[in-house]
């Protein structure tokens, strides 16, 4: 195996992580700073109110996106796998 391969493999791992991720952090981000800037303008200050949101929002992309997620972790890994004898030899 080539530090080539190595490289190409790691960064092809590395996008297909980046995407997965951010599809459930960012909404997750923006719900956050919108029940922060609400919580900012009427002074609650409860903290239950900023991780509920940011929970159920998460939950719901998992729901929604979930059939999306497993498609990349099982394309990635079906390109490892076929490619493992050209990595081998």
């Amino acid at each position: 195996m080539t530090p080539e391969q190595v490289v190409s493999l790691m960064g092809l791992a590395v996008n297909t992580i980046i995407a997965m991720v951010s599809v459930l952090v960012i909404p997750g981000l923006v719900v956050g700073l919108i029940v922060s800037v609400f919580q900012a303008a009427t002074q609650i200050q409860e903290q239950t109110l900023s991780f509920l949101p940011k929970l159920i929002v998460t939950l719901l992309m998992v729901t929604f996106a979930g059939h999306w997620l497993l498609a990349q972790v099982k394309a990635l890994f079906d390109y490892i796998f076929l490619n493992i004898p050209g990595l081998i030899g």
